[in-house]
């Protein structure tokens, strides 16, 4: 077993504040990291969780990093860490599985990188001595309790489990369990530390992004407050009070007909595609599935739409990005479609919607977010956020007298 001493000269070049003055403190059971885009929260806990890791325990630690969907996880937490041991020069001492995403340190501590929409597989997993939940508020309660239980290895010091996230609703699990005045006092207060932060608790954010945060402030007033303030949004006059969030099973849907949307994004939004089924008898539309990620080429969407088995599909997107529709036909995507939307076109879509009962499944976690944060300005006739995916995808699809 490798022994491994990092000396910080200047902490301040490497930690921020508020995760520093809490490094060595295992003392709550359960650390909430919640509070603003870019504050920060989810590296500072990752540089916490690895230095934890890297000291000489007993017995080696065995840490589960988890999102609530797979696919997310290569892109955000497993690189996470992976960038902090390769800062502190640690990456090549330690042993990378990238197929099945594991880390092991030289120490013999083990990172496991998981995503959670299974919940069987993680009951399989033995030995845990800590649980960090990347985004918690896409997961469930009942998810939180089964990763509680399975932190009961004794063997483990310490044993911990810690959850990043974003404010997005009050309508949120997270909400209800720590922040809602009218809950009762539960056994797990006197176990729990919660911090929060925004983007000025960050001193390593440039310019650029401290202007594109403050910016909300004038283009979304409702993630403004989540994304800039990092407070939990208002339920007032939500534009979808009600829908269903459930696990969908395609089989059980085979006979109803599929629609698929495309939405363009790059730096302030994701490029989001998702897949619906309508039942028009029962006035139900299901949501299958979605991809969302900022930054994506068109070639990478057009990669994307090939891994999700869906490049023979008529694919609606808007006819304002007619140089990316043609350039995603040049990839392979041959039946994507464009469609206008005029000047009420939103108004209408949503008109349209309001006729139907939503079902989303609990796996589209970005579209659920939408959901619970898309609500009414004064006077009711504009919207003060932007459902991306979804209000593109039912808008042109009913524009085209497609439902």
């Amino acid at each position: 077993m490798q022994t491994i001493k990092l000396n910080f000269p200047k902490p301040s070049k490497v930690f921020n504040k508020q995760i520093y003055d809490s490094l060595e403190d295992y003392s709550k059971f359960i650390e909430v990291w919640y509070g603003g885009a870019s504050s920060g929260k989810s590296y500072g806990v990752v540089q916490k969780v690895v230095l934890k890791a890297l000291r000489q325990w007993k017995h080696p630690r065995k840490i589960l990093f988890l999102r609530k969907v797979d696919r997310t996880v290569a892109d955000s937490i497993f690189s996470d860490v992976k960038n902090c041991l390769e800062r502190w020069r640690l990456l090549d001492l330690c042993k990378i599985n990238q197929s099945n995403h594991t880390i092991t340190l030289p120490n013999k501590a083990v990172f496991l990188f998981k995503g959670m929409q299974d919940p069987e597989r993680i009951k399989s997993i033995t030995g845990l001595s800590d649980v960090v939940m990347e985004e918690a508020s896409e997961f469930t309660l009942d998810d939180f309790t089964q990763l509680t239980l399975r932190l009961r290895d004794k063997r483990h010091r310490y044993r911990q489990i810690y959850c990043m996230f974003n404010p997005v609703s009050k309508l949120n699990w997270t909400y209800q369990k720590w922040f809602d005045p009218a809950r009762a006092t539960s056994s797990d207060d006197e176990r729990t530390v919660i911090h929060q932060s925004t983007y000025k608790d960050n001193r390593f954010l440039d310019e650029h992004n401290i202007q594109t945060i403050e910016n909300l402030k004038n283009t979304n007033p409702a993630y403004y407050k989540i994304y800039t303030l990092g407070e939990f949004a208002t339920l007032d006059k939500l534009v979808f009070p009600v829908y269903d969030k459930r696990r969908l099973h395609v089989e059980n849907l085979r006979h109803l007909p599929s629609y698929f949307g495309l939405d363009f994004g790059f730096v302030n939004d994701p490029s989001a595609f998702i897949h619906v089924k309508v039942d028009e008898k029962n006035k139900t539309i299901y949501c299958i599935e979605e991809y969302t990620k900022k930054g994506l080429l068109n070639d990478e969407i057009a990669k994307v739409i090939k891994q999700l088995g869906y490049s023979k599909e008529v694919i609606i997107a808007d006819a304002a990005e007619q140089k990316s529709i043609a350039e995603l036909k040049r990839n392979g995507i041959l039946r994507i479609r464009p469609a206008k939307k005029g000047p009420d076109s939103v108004i209408q879509g949503i008109s349209f919607m309001q006729q139907y009962h939503i079902v989303v499944d609990d796996r589209c976690v970005k579209l659920i977010e939408e959901l619970d944060n898309y609500t009414y300005q004064k006077d009711r006739k504009r919207m003060n956020t932007s459902i991306s995916q979804w209000i593109v995808t039912t808008t042109l699809l009913m524009q085209l007298g497609m439902l």
